[in-house]
């Protein structure tokens, strides 16, 4: 508003100055000199009106701007209530000040599951507790846990598992696959036992192929080629024979 003031004023300065720098000037001068004349006269205007408009609009200017920064600080973080008179009072401060402690430390270090960083960030969606642990809702019996854990060097440590209504034993959560494979299975209607012993023979499966020794190449017969150790006719011969 107050830039649209600036130029509203700029152009009524020109506007008058135009007129009547072409009022002013002697009629004995040609049409094309009177109307360079309005025409300088009409920036001179245009530029004082703007100025004296400035005088003005400046220190609204500076108003509106310290306001607004005001505002968006606000909004972007709560205002600490107020002192407490009792210790019940000062407990429940602060325990709600543990609670949300815990859910923005959850939402911060979701990062390393969620790489995305667009799911499991919001805040708003994990519930703190005064423990300072930390759950957030997935589906009808399915919470994703968050805790943190002394690691061997006494620094925190950030652990997620997946936690179900159904008694079954924690998950640790490394990735987000994990969690849409158990909603998958849950979707699938499988057991809760099959959703942990199917998920246990992959990664075994996964581990015993990694362990696999790589294996050399075949003949046409399917036996495993053996280098022979004598040379004739100035050639390494290579012999197939079976594998005992």
């Amino acid at each position: 508003m107050i830039e649209g003031v600036s130029i509203a004023s700029a152009l009524i300065g020109g506007a008058a100055g135009a007129y009547l720098g072409y009022q002013l000037a002697p009629t004995d001068w040609s049409d094309g000199v009177r109307i360079a004349f309005a025409g300088a006269v009409a920036v001179v205007g245009a530029v004082a009106i703007d100025g004296l408009a400035e005088l003005v609009l400046a220190p609204m200017r500076r108003l509106m701007y310290r306001n607004r920064s005001t505002a968006s600080v606000s909004s972007g973080r709560g205002s600490a209530p107020a002192p407490a008179d009792t210790l019940d009072q000062a407990l429940a401060q602060v325990a709600t000040a543990t609670e949300d402690d815990a859910a923005n430390r959850a939402a911060s270090s979701s990062i390393r599951i969620d790489h995305g960083d667009n799911f499991l960030r919001d805040v708003d969606r994990w519930r703190g507790y005064e423990d300072g642990e930390v759950s957030f809702y997935l589906a009808p019996g399915v919470w994703l846990h968050h805790r943190s854990e002394k690691d061997k060097y006494g620094y925190g440590e950030s652990l997620f598992t997946l936690l179900t209504g159904d008694g079954d034993e924690p998950v640790v959560i490394t990735g987000l696959e994990q969690i849409r494979h158990h909603l998958a299975a849950r979707v699938a209607g499988l057991p809760a036992g099959d959703r942990r012993h199917r998920g246990r023979r992959r990664a075994q499966g996964r581990d015993h192929r990694a362990r696999q020794p790589p294996r050399g190449p075949r003949s046409l017969t399917g036996y495993p080629f053996r280098p022979g150790p004598a040379r004739r006719g100035g050639a390494v011969r290579w012999p197939i024979s079976p594998s005992p």
